[in-house]
């Protein structure tokens, strides 16, 4: 990671923003006011000390790459983002809020609403998401609770356990979603609208879960209750296994996460996993992939609680 960190993006405040634009602009700079391209986009040299300021010679207004992207309004030099962006997708189970601050030497207010920002660029709106799974293609279907475990004493709160239903195509990708109740038509409901009903269902015995498969290519089911844990093509390791990384993350790393704020905490797992190595991604990539979900998006502090 150190040799990673060395980039000069990572230190130098015009080479942060040329990184940056190289991924949120592709195609050459694009005013975020009139839409104007090309010729009519100019670099103000001499006139401001702001690295990244252009003018666009359209609308006459002056803008920089963070504008309409999850970077406007922040005041924390683009390089940092960068840095917290690469720890974040690097760290397999998260990095806390302390930890991101002794790092990156920024109060504890910039560095939570910073995690929760790129948590945000992670995020992919999941109605437009296709299907996971597919002919020939098994998914593994499982809830499992998040939160403060009953009797748990908290200052300002009771306890609460969330409940949250993942999807995980083998070898492929997860979807997680924090859900009100797991009850049958609730998760139903996920599935009717996340799973390709050709593909081949795995789940455990839950009878919330037995009666979910019928309209699927096959449904089997494992009965853990009896110590029964695989059985032919049968089981729900995949889908454990991720849920093991979301709770070492939850409560080992962050110790605690909000009701509030717990899809952006789905959402940060669930990349991670998406972007793993064995489907071909690195820090790198992973960070850079991170990054390009910055365009469009705006979290401001006020919807950030």
């Amino acid at each position: 990671m150190a040799s990673v960190l060395s980039a000069s993006h990572f230190h130098n405040e015009e080479a942060a923003f040329q990184y940056v634009e190289s991924h949120l602009w592709p195609h050459g700079p694009a005013c975020p006011f009139c839409g104007a391209t090309g010729d009519k986009i100019g670099r103000l040299y001499g006139k401001t000390t702001r690295a990244g300021l252009r003018k666009c010679y359209g609308c006459r207004k002056p803008f920089t790459v963070r504008m309409g992207s999850i970077f406007e309004d922040s005041k924390l030099p683009l390089r940092l983002w960068l840095q917290a962006i690469h720890l974040i997708c690097s760290s397999k189970k998260g990095i806390s809020t302390r930890q991101l601050q002794r790092t990156l030497g920024v109060g504890m207010k910039t560095a939570w609403f910073l995690g929760h920002r790129i948590r945000g660029m992670m995020d992919n709106p999941k109605g437009g998401l296709p299907p996971l799974g597919g002919e020939g293609k098994t998914l593994e279907a499982d809830a499992t609770y998040v939160g403060r475990k009953p009797g748990t004493k908290v200052k300002g709160g009771p306890s609460h356990m969330n409940p949250v239903f993942s999807l995980v195509e083998r070898r492929g990708g997860v979807r997680s979603f924090h859900i009100p109740n797991v009850r049958g038509e609730t998760l139903h409901a996920v599935l009717a609208k996340h799973a390709d009903p050709r593909s081949h269902l795995r789940t455990d015995e839950a009878t919330t879960l037995t009666g979910v498969g019928w309209n699927f290519a096959s449904h089997k089911t494992v009965v853990h209750s009896m110590g029964e844990y695989v059985r032919g093509d049968a089981h729900t390791n995949t889908i454990e296994g991720f849920f093991s990384i979301l709770k070492r993350g939850v409560y080992g790393v962050f110790q605690h996460v909000s009701e509030a704020h717990l899809h952006r905490y789905l959402a940060e797992f669930d990349f991670r996993y998406n972007t793993r190595e064995k489907v071909g991604f690195d820090d790198v990539t992973r960070a850079t992939l991170a990054l390009r979900g910055a365009a469009g998006k705006r979290l401001t502090y006020r919807t950030a609680h």
